[in-house]
C-alpha cells in the first residue's frame, strides 16, 4: 500500500463525497491519485505534467472488433494524460485516459485493441459500460497515428528494440497498471478496491489482447480476443505465400476467375452442414469433401472496375462501415474479364489452401479454409502489356523487408530467386528474432487463469487475412500445456470454464462476411460482464445474421471442438465428430523446435 500525505487524504475524501463530475475531473485529484514512484517497477511518473480537462455529450470509440460501433448516445467524462519515462531512460510515454463522471461509474477498467501496426488511440470505449479506459503513446507517439512499422527501425539494420517491445505488449501492460491506480484514486475507493478490468480487440488487437493475458494475466479479470494476429512470423509472411504459389507455378489467374473458384466452392459445400443458407458452416466438411477440381471448365465474368485494396487487417468484411483505408492499401483498374476456369487456376487456388511447405514436404504453415476469399492472391492489370501480373501484398512483402531482411523498404519489389524454402527461412527468422516479443505464442496461462481470469476467443471460420486455424492451433496447444496430465475430454472441460474458443461461420475478418451471409457475435462483451461479475458461464455464444434469406435470425454458436450440423432450416446439433477436428490439427515439423 502507498503511503499519503495529509493532502493525498484530503484529496481522497474529497473525490469520495464528491458528486459531479467538474469536483473529481481536476490536476489536484488526478496528481494525488496517481501511485507514489517506486510502487510500479520499471515507471517513473511526472506528476508535474498530469492534465484534467471536463468532456461533456461525447460520441464513443473503442478498438478494432470492439462492441462498441459509435451508437448515438452520449457520455460525460474526465480526459486525464498522464506522463511518465522508464528509469534511466530519456524518453517519455504519455497515457490517456477517459473517466466517466461518479453517477455511471460501475468499478471497471476497459482497453481496447488497436489494428494493422498501430495501437487503439481512443480512450472512451469502455465509457458505455460504466468503465475507465485508457491508452498510450507507446514511446513513439501513438496517439497521434504514428504506427509501429514506421518506428520499427532506426535505420538500416538496427531494431528499435523499446517501439518493439511497447508495441508487442509492454506499452498495454504499464497503461493498465497506471490506469487501476489512477482509477480508484480518482473516485476514492480504498487501494484494495476491486476494479474489474477487461480488454477487447480483434486482429493486431487480438494479438494484443493475448499478449497481455499472457504476460500480465493478473491485471485481467476478462479479455475478449477475435482473429488473433499471433504467431506473427508466420502469419505475416503467409501473406506472401499465395504470391509465391502463382510464381512457382507460372500461373497469375485474373481475380474474376478467383472469385469463380471461391464462389463455386461456397456453393457447393452450403449444403454440407445441413442447411443450404449462403454459408459454409462447416470448412472441415468441405475441405474432407469437396473437389475443386469439378470447377474446371466453369464461366465466369466480371465488368470492368476500380478497386481498393485494403491494407494489414481488412479485408471484403461487412461491419458496419468501420473498415478503412490503411497502411498498404492501393487503388487498381480491372478490365472486363470472360473465359472459363483453368486447371491452373484450380492448381494455384488448391496449392493455396494446403499451406507453406518445404522442399522436402515438410509442412511449414496452415492456411485459409476452403472457401475463404483468396484476397493474397489477387493479381495486378498491366494496361501496357495487357496481362495478369504478380502483386506482392504490402501486407507480408513489408514485414519480409523490414523486420527479416531490416530494410527501410516498404515491400519487396519482386520474388526474384525466392521459393518456398525462403520463405519457411524468413518465418524461421522473424520466430527467433522476435520470439519474446511480437511472437506473442506463450501457451502457459497460469497466472491469468489463477488470478480468476476469463477468455473469449473467437475467430471468423472464413477469414482471408490470419487463417481460422491459426486460433484453433493456439487453443489445442493451451489445452496441452495447462491440463497434460489429464485426458483430452478432462482437460476440455478443465478449460471451457475460463477459456471458451468459438468459430464463426462463414465470417471475414473481424466481421460479418459479404460473400457468405453468416452470423456475427454483438455482445460480446455483455456475457464477459455478466461471466466474470455475476458468474453465469456462457456454453454458447450469441451471434446474429446482418444480411440476407435469415437477416435477424440469433445463432448460438458452438464452443470449439463441438460443430455446428443442421438438422432443419430453424435448429442445428453441436456435434464432435474426431475425423473433422483432425483436419483442424497441424504439426509444422519444418521447424525444429515447438511452434505454439
Amino acid at each position: 500500500m502507498r503511503l499519503q500525505t495529509g493532502a493525498s487524504v484530503a484529496a481522497f475524501a474529497a473525490a469520495a463525497s464528491a458528486k459531479s463530475l467538474s469536483d473529481v475531473c481536476t490536476v489536484v485529484n488526478v496528481k494525488s491519485a496517481l501511485p507514489s514512484n517506486g510502487t510500479l517497477l520499471g515507471i517513473s511518473l511526472i506528476p508535474s505534467v498530469s492534465t484534467a480537462s471536463v468532456v461533456y455529450n461525447a460520441t464513443t470509440g473503442g478498438g478494432m472488433g470492439s462492441s462498441t460501433t459509435g451508437s448515438d448516445e452520449t457520455y460525460n467524462y474526465c480526459n486525464v494524460t498522464v506522463t511518465y519515462t522508464p528509469p534511466g531512460k530519456g524518453d517519455t510515454v504519455v497515457l490517456k485516459y477517459a473517466l466517466p463522471e461518479p453517477s455511471d461509474f460501475k468499478k471497471r477498467f476497459y482497453v481496447a485493441g488497436g489494428g494493422g501496426f498501430s495501437l487503439s488511440s481512443d480512450a472512451t470505449g469502455g465509457l458505455e459500460y460504466g468503465a475507465a479506459g485508457g491508452t498510450t503513446s507507446a514511446g513513439y507517439d501513438a496517439l497521434n497515428g504514428v504506427s509501429y512499422d514506421s518506428v520499427n527501425l532506426y535505420g538500416n539494420g538496427s531494431i528499435n528494440w523499446d517501439a518493439t517491445y511497447m508495441f508487442a505488449y509492454q506499452g498495454l501492460g504499464e497503461m493498465t497498471q497506471v490506469g487501476k491506480y489512477l482509477t480508484k484514486g480518482f473516485y476514492g475507493l480504498s487501494s484494495t478496491s476491486k476494479i474489474y478490468t477487461y480488454y477487447e480487440g480483434c486482429s493486431d488487437g487480438g494479438r494484443e489482447g493475448m499478449s497481455q493475458i499472457q504476460r500480465y494475466g493478473e491485471e485481467y479479470d476478462g479479455a475478449i480476443t477475435g482473429a488473433p494476429a499471433f504467431r506473427f512470423a508466420q502469419q505475416q509472411v503467409h501473406h506472401v505465400f499465395s504470391s509465391e504459389v502463382e510464381k512457382t507455378m507460372d500461373y497469375y489467374p485474373p481475380p474474376c476467375e478467383l472469385a469463380k473458384i471461391v464462389n463455386a466452392t461456397i456453393a457447393a459445400c452450403d449444403p454440407l452442414d445441413g442447411r443450404t443458407d449462403g454459408v459454409i458452416s462447416r470448412t472441415d466438411l468441405c475441405k474432407l469433401n469437396f473437389d475443386l477440381t469439378s470447377i474446371i471448365g466453369e464461366k465466369y465474368h466480371c465488368a470492368a472496375e476500380t478497386s481498393t485494396s485494403l491494407g494489414f487487417g481488412f479485408s471484403k468484411r461487412s461491419n458496419g462501415g468501420v473498415a478503412k483505408r490503411a497502411a498498404g492499401s492501393s487503388t487498381s483498374y480491372q478490365p472486363a474479364q470472360s473465359g472459363k476456369v483453368t486447371a491452373k487456376g484450380v492448381a494455384v487456388a488448391q496449392a493455396i489452401y494446403d499451406g507453406l511447405h518445404n522442399s522436402h514436404g515438410e509442412r511449414a504453415y496452415l492456411s485459409w479454409q476452403i472457401g475463404s476469399e483468396l484476397s493474397d492472391a489477387q493479381t495486378s492489370w498491366n494496361n501496357n502489356t495487357k496481362k495478369w501480373e504478380l502483386r506482392i501484398p504490402s501486407t507480408g512483402g513489408e514485414y519480409v523487408t523490414k523486420f527479416v531482411q531490416l530494410l527501410n523498404i516498404d515491400n519487396l519489389s519482386n520474388l526474384d530467386g525466392v521459393t518456398y524454402d525462403t520463405l519457411v527461412q524468413w518465418m524461421k527468422t522473424g520466430m527467433e528474432r522476435y520470439m519474446d516479443s511480437l511472437q506473442t505464442t506463450l501457451p502457459d496461462l497460469t497466472t491469468f487463469q489463477s488470478s480468476g481470469g476469463k477468455l473469449l476467443h473467437y475467430h471468423g471460420e472464413s477469414d482471408p487475412s490470419i487463417p481460422a486455424a491459426s486460433s484453433v492451433h493456439y487453443w489445442q496447444w493451451v489445452r496441452k500445456i495447462m491440463y497434460p496430465h489429464l485426458s483430452e475430454q478432462a482437460g476440455l472441460q478443465k478449460l471451457r470454464d475460463w477459456y471458451q474458443f468459438y468459430l464463426v461461420p462463414g465470417a471475414a475478418h473481424c466481421g460479418s462476411n459479404t460473400l457468405q451471409p453468416g452470423p456475427y457475435p454483438q455482445n460480446n462483451m455483455e456475457i464477459m460482464i455478466d461471466w466474470v461479475e455475476n458468474g453465469v458461464q456462457p456454453a454458447r455464444l450469441n451471434a446474429t445474421v446482418s444480411s440476407g434469406e435469415y437477416k435477424g435470425e440469433t445463432q448460438m454458436l458452438c464452443q470449439f471442438p463441438s460443430r455446428p450440423l443442421w438438422k432443419s432450416n430453424t435448429t442445428f446439433d453441436c456435434v464432435q465428430d474426431q475425423k473433422s477436428i483432425a483436419s483442424w490439427t497441424y504439426e509444422f515439423n519444418a521447424f525444429k523446435v515447438p511452434v505454439y
